[in-house]
């Protein structure tokens, strides 16, 4: 029970830690700027470890670094004394460290340096003091010279072989070799002990040599050395006796071992005994602990890493054979040298702040805390009235500028020590902005968004945000400020877009700075790649559709396999898009468009599997031999990535066709093992495909041959019919056998034939052949027929009897009293009578008519005579049909046969008719033209089949799309008309026209014909320019050229006087006046005399010819006569013919030549 003034103490203590937790310490940021200004009193940042072991052959360096503001200066104290380093030529101490350096270059000894080394880092805020470092220079002793004689054992004792290797520093690393450098075997029974000793737990006759050695290494001097061999002499025996184990090591029934925290704990058993004795652990009260415990040595040794408290404990080792065991129990204690729990860290205060320090550790036993301060005993200093101490706590209250100072607490017990620095800074400084200035912050639409605006002041400054230099502080709602300063704006919008100020003040002034933001629409893939499987060989192509902010530019990448992708001249890229042709097993794999801005990303995924034709299958195996089977068995090749579907299993056989495969049988992809159904008398040999989505594989290798016995014919022969090639013969054929289906050699078919419905007895005749002929039979007589395949085996199934025919004859009777009656336009009925069926001599197939159209009763138009035939099969006494498809208004003659399927016989008589009139077809051209503005013109032209007397034309004509109920307007003309302009009343409106001819009998097929849009344009266009007086010029002056050019040519050919004449002397001519047969001219008729139509013409229409036209003497007009007669043909030229020597004539009278002479 605490006494009355113990509580009041705690209750005080409680109250000064609570009002401690109140207080924020100041972080001090690691910015240049405020490092480069603040003081700050020495913290050791770099130091040698506590037990330092050194290399004799090398310099030896004691490290101390420390940092503070300003730099702090070094002191060393060696055993527990001030070092002066000036005094030692061979100590110095690096510029700006703490760091010695001691030099043997000029003599020394390492030895004489040894000791305990403490460094000491002081400015004027404090002293920092680094751990005591133990400096040990390292060892290696040789070993003790010593004669060893012979070991002499008996076979199946145990034995050891100490080794007691010199103490070395830090201790050796043993290990046993034979004289020639070969490491000595170890195993269950001859192992090394931690202790360095080898332990034989029996020995053999084979142990028996004369160089066990014990080798020594020393890391630090990297140097081995070797004890001299024992030599092992076995005195065996012929019968060795067995023993119980007993144990080499340890000693006793029980041990003890203490280790410490995080160390690692080495716990050994071996023993003794034969057989040889196996090793086990375990742990009384508790299973060991797996996760850290492993066995070595073959079980001899146990060691458990980073040992903790729970640890501790008995631990027991038992070795057995078959002659019984023993036990050791080993008692471990975990011990502790002390280690933190709460490590002092460096306190930052601002002036009238509070705060603490506090140093917690533990151990085993319970470390004692004890507080320095600039490297004194706290109660050796200055009392300081802010300071109090409260065990292994110093309170901090209303501090003071010029209270800094580093403390130290030493944690210590029995198995070690902790020595911890931490400052205690009391600091005033003013607000200062350690961000940018006037950062601009791109942020993406809707996302959570921080401002930062990193600041430091002592004591802590008071910050808040403004937007565009208005209103109070930002925070709450959309908005949060945190403590560092950062301003977290939870959804950005488009709206939060502007400028933004902190503003950070404390009682030593005021800091602000400035940051614009700007808002942007997201980048995102909108189109995504998706999976594809792709044949090889082929292109594919991903998608990778972005959109973006218009402002921000926008990166696209390709990765495959999150790898960088390579483009090449099969990989291609644009904005939207990778394609990649020509694909392979390569490609193969995920592909990741990754889109990239200035201030975001996305990316999306897909992956490409290359599907290819699957691996041959493999190791084909045939087993399960049968007469007519055989198991065949395989090992499915790779399917490339697309899953086998089906097998197929092909055949090849060296008899019928060797070399060629045939196609077997298919299997399901999920087999491959199948009984194949086989062919007698075939030597085969089998290969497999395997077929998927792609296609198919390769073949495989073929399998070993396999030849089925013989066997009679399975199969009927096929296709078995009797007919007759000649009026007294009948053939009968079939199909041969297929090769895989004569099933032994010397195949042979057996035919029987006999009359129908006679019981005679069959006639039979046995060929290697397909056909058999029976002579001398009646004119179509039905037989019976069978067939049988034979060979060597035996004989196969006979088919079943079929009926054939012997050969047919010509029909001797005609039908007779053909007639026709019920004529009209397009059909008859006819009537005939029948056959006596006897007289048709075969098989009767039809009543044949020819009929054929000989004119037309229209005047004048010409027909084709066509002849035409039509069938009728008809068995009645009193036969008629129907014949149709004829065409009006025409003559038409037929007569009749009858037909057996080889012969037609006698005509019938002859009949003679007439079709009546009937509709016309439609006329075969139906135009519609506009001629203007509200005019159009109709041409047509006469039907090619009147089928009648014409008698004019209907046309019908209603707006289109009009309404059911708006009625036609009918216009008709006569038949000579074959054109119409007709006016419209809306030249807007399009009109539907219906065109028919008509005869007597009613109006004929229908040609119907939309009227043609109306463009106002294109007719205002053709009025204006033909008005043009420009136009009009134009054309005046292109006719004047023309007429100068022929005036030209004709004058030049007309140089020399009758030139075209006498020069083509050579050439026949051709007389422009013919005679008629008998002697007299034929002066042609004024139609054959009118001047060449379209010579000249003029805008209105043609020109009357003149008498003296330029036409009349040019190549392409006909010879004409002048008034006086006297230029009949002198230069006439011919249409289609070479010019000709014309008659001669007076050249005076010729326009080109006074044209000429003029010239």
């Amino acid at each position: 029970m605490l006494s009355p003034c113990g509580r009041a103490a705690l209750a005080f203590m409680s109250l000064q830690l609570l009002l401690w937790r109140e207080t924020v310490t100041i972080e001090v940021p690691q910015h240049p700027k405020i490092l480069a200004d603040l003081k700050q009193p020495p913290t050791i940042i770099k130091q040698s470890v506590k037990d330092y072991i050194v290399d004799p052959r090398d310099n030896i360096i004691i490290e101390c670094e420390a940092k503070g503001n300003p730099v702090p200066t070094f002191t060393w104290r060696r055993n527990g004394k001030f070092f002066n380093i000036g005094k030692d030529p061979r100590v110095t101490m690096r510029k700006r460290s703490g760091t010695l350096e001691i030099g043997f270059r000029n003599g020394g000894r390492p030895e004489d340096y040894e000791g305990e080394y403490q460094c000491f880092a002081n400015n004027i805020y404090g002293m920092a003091l680094s751990n005591k470092i133990v400096l040990q220079v390292s060892k290696a002793p040789l070993w003790p010279k010593e004669v060893l004689e012979p070991v002499v054992v008996t076979e199946g004792t145990s034995l050891v072989l100490p080794c007691n290797p010199p103490p070395g520093l830090p201790p050796p690393f043993t290990f046993w070799m034979s004289s020639m450098m070969m490491p000595i075997r170890q195993d269950k029974r001859v192992s090394k002990g931690l202790n360095g000793d080898m332990y034989f737990s029996n020995v053999v006759a084979q142990d028996a040599n004369n160089d066990y050695s014990c080798n020594a290494r020393f890391p630090f001097t990297h140097t081995i050395q070797q004890k001299n061999p024992f030599t092992l002499k076995i005195i065996t025996s012929r019968k060795v006796s067995e023993s119980t184990p007993t144990f080499l090591l340890p000693l006793g029934s029980e041990s003890s071992k203490m280790v410490l925290r995080d160390e690692q704990l080495l716990l050994e058993c071996i023993a003794a005994g034969l057989p040889t004795p196996t090793i086990k652990w375990f742990k009384k009260g508790g299973d060991l602990p797996g996760h850290k415990v492993k066995l070595e040595n073959y079980n001899k040794t146990l060691k458990v890493i980073k040992v903790s408290e729970e640890d501790a404990g008995e631990y027991v080792c038992m070795a057995n054979n078959h002659l019984g065991s023993i036990r050791h129990s080993i008692f471990v204690q975990v011990k502790a040298a002390p280690y933190w729990l709460d490590k002092p860290t460096n306190l930052v205060l601002a002036p009238e702040e509070n705060g603490r320090l506090v140093c917690r550790a533990n151990g085993n036993p319970k470390p004692s805390i004890q507080w320095l301060i600039n490297g004194q005993t706290i109660n050796s200093s200055l009392a300081n009235p802010s300071r109090q101490m409260m065990g292994d706590t110093i309170i901090f209250r209303s501090v003071q500028i010029g209270s800094s100072a580093v403390y130290q607490c030493n944690a210590s017990n029995q198995h070690g020590y902790l020595l911890a620095n931490a400052f205690v800074s009391i600091l005033d400084y003013p607000p200062r902005m350690l961000g940018p200035k006037n950062q601009l912050i791109q942020v993406v639409k809707n996302n959570r968004t921080f401002l930062d605006c990193p600041f430091f002041g002592s004591p802590h400054p008071a910050l808040r945000w403004f937007k565009n230099g208005q209103g109070s502080g930002l925070d709450g709602g959309m908005y949060r400020l945190y403590i560092n300063g950062t301003l977290e704006i939870k959804r950005a919008r488009v709206e939060d877009e502007g400028t933004y100020t902190c503003v950070a003040n404390s009682i030593l002034g005021m800091a602000e700075n400035q940051v614009r933001l700007e808002v942007k629409e997201p980048t995102r893939i909108v189109g995504a790649p998706r999976h594809q499987s792709a044949i090889r060989g082929s292109t594919v192509r991903f998608e990778c559709k972005v959109e973006s902010d218009a402002s921000l530019p926008v990166s696209v990448e390709w990765m495959k396999d999150d790898e960088p992708l390579y483009l090449g001249w099969r990989m291609k890229k644009d904005d939207e898009s990778l394609t990649i042709s020509n694909i392979n097993e390569g490609d193969e794999g995920t592909y990741t468009c990754s889109v990239k801005s200035e201030i975001d990303q996305d990316s999306a995924s897909a992956r490409l599997t290359v599907l290819d034709h699957p691996d041959p299958p493999l190791d084909l195996d045939l087993s399960d031999p049968a007469a007519r089977s055989v198991r065949l068995t395989w090992i499915p090749g790779n399917d490339q990535r697309s899953p086998i579907t089906e097998f197929l299993v092909q055949f090849e056989e060296n008899h019928w066709e060797p070399g060629r495969w045939q196609d077997l049988a298919t299997y399901p992809g999920d087999l491959n093992s199948v009984i194949l159904q086989l062919a007698p008398f075939v030597n085969y040999q089998f290969r497999v495909i395997a077929i998927n989505a792609v296609g198919q594989s390769k073949p495989s290798a073929p399998s070993p041959r396999y030849k089925t016995s013989s066997a009679a014919p399975d199969v009927i022969p096929r296709g078995l019919q009797g007919w007759g090639s000649e009026k007294n013969n009948m053939e009968i054929t079939w199909e041969p056998l297929l090769d895989l289906e004569k099933n032994a050699p010397n195949l042979q078919y057996v035919v029987w034939w006999r009359r129908k419905d006679s019981d005679a007895e069959w006639n039979n005749v046995t060929t290697i052949g397909n056909k058999v002929v029976v002579h001398d039979t009646n004119t179509y007589e039905p037989y019976e027929i069978k067939i049988q395949a034979s060979n060597d085996v035996g004989p196969g199934p006979e088919s079943n009897v079929v009926i054939g025919y012997s050969g047919e004859d010509k029909p001797t009777n005609a039908p007779t009293e053909l007639r026709i009656s019920k004529v009209n336009s397009t059909k008859g009925h006819i009537h005939w009578k029948p056959v006596d069926l006897a007289s048709v001599q075969g098989e009767f197939k039809e009543y044949r008519l020819y009929y054929s159209r000989e004119s037309s009763h229209v005047p004048g138009l010409l027909v084709r005579k066509e002849n035409k035939t039509k069938g009728f099969y008809t068995t009645m006494a009193e036969p008629s049909a129907i014949l149709s498809s004829l065409v009006p208004f025409s003559r038409y003659k037929m007569f009749m046969v009858v037909a057996n399927n080889r012969y037609e016989g006698p005509p019938s008589n002859t009949v003679e008719f007439s079709t009546k009139e009937g509709v016309p077809d439609a006329p075969p051209f139906f135009r519609i033209n506009r001629r203007g503005f509200d005019t159009i013109h109709l041409e047509w032209d006469k039907p090619l089949e009147p089928n009648g007397i014409l008698i004019g034309y209907q046309l019908k004509y209603q707006i289109v799309n009009a309404s059911r109920d708006a009625r036609s307007q009918i216009e008709t003309f006569h038949p000579n008309m074959t054109e119409y302009t007709m006016r419209l009343p809306d030249r807007s409106t399009r009109y539907k026209f219906y065109l028919s001819a008509l005869t007597q009998v009613g109006a004929g097929e229908v040609f119907p014909e939309d009227s043609p849009f109306f463009t106002n344009e294109a007719y205002i266009d053709q009025v204006d320019i033909a008005t043009q007086g420009w136009f009009i010029g134009l054309m005046c002056a292109i006719a004047l050229i023309i007429l100068i050019l022929l005036i030209v040519c004709f004058i030049k050919r007309s140089r020399g006087g009758k030139y075209p004449v006498r020069d083509k002397k050579e050439l026949p001519l051709d007389s422009v006046d013919q005679k008629d047969p008998d002697g007299s001219f034929d002066y042609h008729s004024d139609e054959d005399n009118k001047p060449l139509q379209g010579s000249q013409t003029s805008l209105e229409g043609p020109v009357k010819e003149s008498d003296d036209s330029l036409v009349d003497y040019g190549e392409g007009g006909d010879g004409q006569f002048n008034e006086d007669g006297s230029f009949i043909g002198q230069y006439t030229v011919k249409k289609d013919k070479d010019e000709t020597e014309g008659n001669e004539s007076s050249e005076a009278t010729s326009p080109v030549n006074a044209i000429y002479s003029l010239a």
